[in-house]
């Protein structure tokens, strides 16, 4: 389980999270919906430790190994490095971070991009994908990690409905493996159909189901 108590941040004057508070097992997809201002995405920067906080405890029970990487992002706007083709972009994190000899980095990647529907576009460079296939890849980079838990940033940002529920089925399909998903979106439609666990940010965080 991975526990927020409390937690606050500040910048300068302005207080963005006053006292958060939730949790989220492993297999959950717990979505976070609020307008723009109240804090989304400082909350995940702060779970995924891109952000330090001001107060308050992120905890997480049964982690694998103190070693590891417990807490993953994919960005918005994806963030790939645009100099590496796909299968690049997931094997470049497994070499250099987690020491993988590159053709056992280059066997986990291709399994990877298999997962995700991406066969045959390994060597495409992040200009020749759609928007959709930049995100997979996105997220393929996150998950050759393992982390325990992956947040989202807005992940249907300017997509259409149907792409919108392939993005909620890549999301279930990582909750099935055990890993727990976190999501912020101001979506609500979205939230709605592929949350376990729905909550309002404003003020306050608002348990909704």
């Amino acid at each position: 389980m991975l526990s927020v108590k409390n937690l606050s941040k500040s910048f300068g004057d302005k207080k963005v999270l006053d006292q958060i508070s939730f949790e989220v097992n492993k297999g959950d997809i717990a979505i976070i919906t609020g307008p723009s201002g109240v804090g989304k995405t400082t909350l995940i920067r702060c779970l995924s430790g891109l952000e330090t906080y001001d107060s308050g405890t992120i905890d997480m029970t049964e982690r694998r190994s103190e070693k590891e990487h417990p807490v993953g992002l994919v960005f918005q706007n994806f963030n790939l490095f645009p100099h590496l083709s796909a299968l690049e972009n997931i094997t470049f994190p497994l070499v250099k971070v987690k020491g993988l000899d590159k053709e056992k980095a280059r066997q986990e990647g291709m399994d990877i991009l298999t997962s995700l529907g991406l066969d045959g576009l390994e060597n495409s460079y992040p200009f020749q994908l759609s928007g959709g296939q930049q995100q997979r890849v996105a997220i393929g980079r996150a998950l050759a990690m393992d982390p325990e838990y992956l947040c989202f940033d807005e992940p249907t940002s300017a997509l259409d409905s149907k792409l919108r529920d392939s993005v909620g089925e890549i999301l279930q399909e990582i909750a099935a493996r055990g890993t727990g998903v976190i999501v912020i979106t101001h979506d609500r439609e979205f939230a709605e159909k592929f949350s376990t666990r729905l909550y309002a940010l404003g003020t306050d965080l608002e348990l909704v189901k």
